[in-house]
């Protein structure tokens, strides 16, 4: 890891957070009664959602794979989340061993794990920096993201799964400061939940996260578009996670997966 600098981190696990809740859906360990809790009641009013966590997942590293085969070789992952099984660096550096990472969470207690659990192939590089999605001028201006990102060769910014905790802010207003950054060439990844179907069990699960602090929203598909301004979709554009680019069979139930996804390649 390049960042031991940092200081301890404050740990407060009496509040539920997004990132453990998410881990609780993927079937992990890192995560706390007040997640579970909250997690259960998201569960409750949609059981698909670990489904969904899992869908969103295999996009994840499908678009990653992708980006590799493309020719990126730097990443920063924006909200990342707790390490878990086949994270960006590992599926970046198993093709690119050069590759290098940058994940990037405002939860202290993601900073303490992935200092534990995160490795990374000798020839790359991986950093975790705590930050806040909201404040894309500060995580851009960040001293360890300045030294393994190079903004002036192509690289990829992941949003997977984070907009949605940005419920008073326009998407597209966070993305164009990381875009400006961005020289022609470079690539950004989204999945976003979305209230285009299920709505009923969409509003009950966002009423779970307001609960727990962590208040969150869904968009339609024309609001998850205006993020991708200055940007070319890539096929297949915005669609449920399943469907961009499988390598294998889809779900056969993908109405339960209400969460787009999507890469686009700057202009």
């Amino acid at each position: 890891m390049t960042d031991e600098e940092n200081p301890p981190a404050d740990l407060n696990v009496q509040v539920a957070h997004p990132a453990r809740m998410y881990d609780y859906y993927l079937g992990g360990k890192d995560n706390y009664e007040a997640d579970r809790q909250a997690a259960e009641a998201a569960l409750e009013a949609a059981p698909e959602l670990r489904a969904i966590a899992r869908e969103n997942r295999a996009f994840l590293r499908r678009a990653v794979r992708h980006l590799v085969e493309s020719g990126v070789r730097q990443f920063l992952d924006i909200g990342a989340g707790l390490p878990t099984q086949r994270n960006v660096h590992e599926v970046a550096q198993e093709i690119a061993p050069e590759t290098r990472v940058v994940y990037v969470d405002n939860d202290p207690i993601v900073l303490v794990h992935a200092r534990a659990l995160l490795s990374t192939h000798p020839l790359g590089r991986t950093a975790v920096v705590q930050a806040d999605v909201r404040e894309p001028g500060r995580i851009l201006a960040d001293d360890r993201v300045r030294a393994l990102i190079d903004f002036e060769q192509p690289l990829a910014v992941m949003l997977v799964s984070v907009l949605q905790f940005v419920p008073d802010r326009e998407p597209q207003d966070i993305v164009a400061p990381l875009r400006d950054a961005m020289p022609r060439g470079g690539y950004l990844a989204v999945s976003h939940p979305t209230q285009d179907f299920r709505a009923s069990q969409v509003g009950q699960v966002a009423s779970t996260y307001t609960r727990a602090k962590a208040p969150a929203v869904a968009r339609r598909k024309a609001e998850i578009e205006r993020v991708f301004d200055g940007f070319e979709l890539l096929e297949p554009g915005i669609v449920q996670t399943p469907l961009w680019r499988p390598d294998g069979p889809v779900t056969p139930n993908l109405d339960l997966i209400w969460m787009y996804g999507a890469v686009g390649r700057k202009l």
